[in-house]
């Protein structure tokens, strides 16, 4: 149902004019279309303050622990702590979404997740802080994300028209890329004025910004979800079972699959390629993580200012290519000013396909599926990436770091290929899906 232009309710009933000069205005709309709704505009101003937060947090409980124990071991656990939940709790997480109001279980995860960051602040400023704790509150914080990562992108969907879907995802993508960039040298800044503790106190006023953006946010009354009453494994049977007989959605998880195992798995090898390839510090390595993060905010940018004018397949398939080409030549690269660049053309590549991804699922999806589905999207993005970290780690130790990358984007290539190759089969799947 198409909200009217007179609901107050609808994301795309309000005047740009109190907030733009009319030219600039529309500008800005014709460029990021999720711009035209109120509610999107106000999650992402929100969402960004709290996301600079979340790079504070990372990067100063990485710092204490280290300065802790002097251990790259217990540094690597703390953040295991928190990522595992992904795995283990994310189609639990996605039944939640999909029976319950997706704004709600926003609100609850957020102060959550506030709670937790000022406890862990308490602790360290007091003096009383030890790795049991951080391991702890870690773990939790990662039962948190479980429910709200599927919650985000489920809502997204409810605060901008599905013609927009696109435009909304590449650019709550390029929040994260762009804090990914200068988040954690705030980061760095922020724990030499106020120390660890005083960065988790600062991540938890920073949820402050989307809490009140959440609150403001106007939309449709959620309606009755008769699959509330489901048991939860019936439930999450219900997503599989639907993720599957989708034969686009199957494709697409299957393809991300391939690209979070083989694609991804490069970023463990940076620091690698930074010490023995470059022979660069710490400041180097990070200069490498820097320009793909700067290409993936572009590319995420890009996704934007081309939805709806260039075919999605053609997004993913492209994106996908480049990105392999640029990864096989940076192994090639002897220069670092030359890898830069590589890394960075990746970036843009990588972000474009993954952002086009997820808009697509997004707008395939029926709604009652929609939190299962991104449980089981996100999950195999997430969940399948520590397994790529152990195949090119086994292959760097065996054959060398320029050998190990360069496999996984050369099958990573493969993968785009066969997708491209076999895409009138899938799109012939999707019609007969769809007549069906």
């Amino acid at each position: 149902m198409s909200p009217s232009s007179e609901d107050p309710s609808s994301p795309d009933s309000d005047d740009m004019s109190g907030e733009f000069p009319a030219g600039a205005g529309q500008k800005v709309i014709a460029a990021f279309p999720a711009f035209s709704s109120r509610n999107f505009r106000l999650y992402f101003v929100g969402q960004i303050v709290s996301m600079v937060g979340t790079w504070l947090q990372m990067v100063a409980q990485g710092w204490l622990v280290y300065d802790m124990t002097h251990s790259a071991f217990w540094t690597g656990a703390t953040a295991a702590a928190s990522s595992l939940p992904t795995l283990f709790l994310s189609l639990f997480g996605g039944v939640i979404v999909d029976r319950y109001d997706r704004k709600v279980i926003l609100l609850w995860t957020q102060g959550a997740s506030m709670l937790l960051a000022f406890i862990l602040g308490v602790y360290t400023l007091t003096g009383s802080v030890t790795i049991p704790v951080i391991m702890v509150l870690a773990f939790l914080l990662g039962c948190v994300a479980a429910v709200a990562t599927p919650a985000v992108q489920a809502f997204l969907s409810e605060m901008v028209e599905r013609n927009q879907l696109h435009s909304a995802v590449a650019l709550n993508a390029a929040i994260f890329n762009a804090t990914r960039v200068i988040g954690p040298a705030i980061a760095g800044l922020t724990i030499a004025w106020i120390g660890a503790g005083g960065a988790f106190i600062a991540n938890g006023l920073s949820y402050v910004a989307v809490i009140a953006a959440l609150l403001a946010i106007r939309t449709p009354a959620a309606p009755p979800r008769p699959e509330a009453h489901l048991p939860a494994l019936q439930s999450i049977r219900e997503g599989i079972v639907y993720t599957w007989e989708h034969p686009l959605i199957r494709t697409i998880v299957l393809f991300v699959s391939a690209v979070s195992i083989f694609g991804w798995s490069f970023m463990s090898m940076l620091p690698v390629v930074a010490r023995d390839t470059f022979r660069m510090g710490s400041d180097g390595m990070g200069y490498l993580y820097s320009a793909f993060g700067i290409g993936s905010l572009c590319g995420t940018v890009l996704v934007s200012l081309l939805s709806g004018r260039v075919r999605a397949s053609l997004m993913v398939v492209g994106g996908i290519l480049l990105f392999s080409l640029a990864l096989c030549a940076f192994t090639f690269s002897a220069d670092e000013r030359i890898a830069l660049g590589f890394l960075f053309i990746a970036g843009i590549g990588m972000l474009s396909a993954f952002a086009t991804m997820t808009a697509t699922v997004q707008r395939m999806v029926e709604d009652r599926y929609r939190g299962r589905v991104m449980s089981i999207y996100l999950m195999v993005l997430m969940g399948f990436m520590p397994i790529g970290n152990l195949q090119v780690g086994f292959l760097a130790e065996h054959y060398g770091t320029a050998f190990a990358i360069r496999t996984g984007s050369i099958v990573v290539m493969l993968a785009a290929a066969s997708l491209y190759f076999y895409r009138k089969e899938i799109q012939q799947g999707w019609n007969d899906y769809r007549d069906s």
